[in-house]
């Protein structure tokens, strides 16, 4: 089974979606008074209900939401792999 880690490093989660393509974004119906809402990292082809957020607006949120980002580098075969969740930042 690959392995997978929990990072709250700005610059490890960009890089990471940047290499796969991916891009910071809001669930749509989420939004509250022009704030971000859940967080997703959205790829091609684009999920019609993600709004596209800035890089500075998504880790905003995410601080405030203490998040970790959980994620996997590899698949099993070796893949580039595009796992990866927010989970709760442990105390």
């Amino acid at each position: 089974m690959s392995d997978s880690k929990t990072t709250t490093s700005h610059e490890t989660i960009r890089r990471w979606a940047e290499q796969r393509e991916g891009r910071p974004a809001t669930v749509r119906a989420t939004e509250e008074d022009g704030h971000a809402g859940i967080l997703r990292i959205d790829f091609d082809p684009k999920e019609k209900a993600l709004d596209p957020i800035e890089w500075d607006e998504f880790f905003r949120k995410f601080d405030e939401s203490h998040l970790a980002f959980l994620y996997q580098d590899r698949t099993n075969d070796g893949g580039i792999s595009r796992f990866h969740k927010f989970v709760h930042r442990s105390q």
